[in-house]
């Protein structure tokens, strides 16, 4: 399909889009403010406090569940830079998989976020046991952003590069 939102062409990038110049950046860039106000966000939490196997299990299972091949090509990358093997990487997008018991709590949280819109108390238990107070915090909006892009990237039909 064809772009709803064309992205920004090169002549109009700023420094960090010249340095990124991936669709999601170029088209978003088209909304300067919310640009902006967008990186910084994105960057706290890929910068944040969770580990980054973490971070990208998490990413992975939310573009799984969103539908996303955008947010998973970039993020597949991304988390075999994090540590995450081939295997483990396909093995996201079967819920019945099995992973190690620490996977299994990140791949819950995204589980149950994206069916109910919240989390079961015993998901929230075992969440206190491992992350501190900001860690669960992240979590959650970490893959809640991702819910939100993915929509985002599907609404503007943001075309994955070749």
């Amino acid at each position: 399909m064809e772009p709803r939102v064309r992205p920004l062409p090169p002549e109009e990038w700023d420094d960090f889009t010249k340095a990124n110049p991936q669709n999601v950046f170029t088209t978003l860039a088209r909304h300067p403010a919310l640009y902006k106000e967008w990186l910084g966000f994105g960057g706290v939490l890929l910068n944040g406090t969770l580990p980054a196997r973490d971070r990208e299990l998490a990413i992975l299972r939310t573009a799984y569940h969103a539908g996303s091949p955008y947010v998973w090509a970039h993020h597949a990358r991304l988390g075999r830079e994090a540590g995450l093997t081939d295997q483990e990487i396909a093995s996201v997008s079967h819920p019945d998989a099995l992973w190690p018991v620490e996977d299994q709590l990140v791949l819950q949280v995204a589980d149950d976020l994206h069916y109910a819109g919240d989390l079961t108390d015993a998901t929230w238990t075992a969440l206190c046991d491992r992350y501190d107070e900001p860690g669960r915090i992240e979590l959650v909006v970490l893959v809640a952003h991702y819910t939100m892009l993915a929509l985002v990237l599907r609404t503007l039909r943001v075309e994955l590069e070749e």
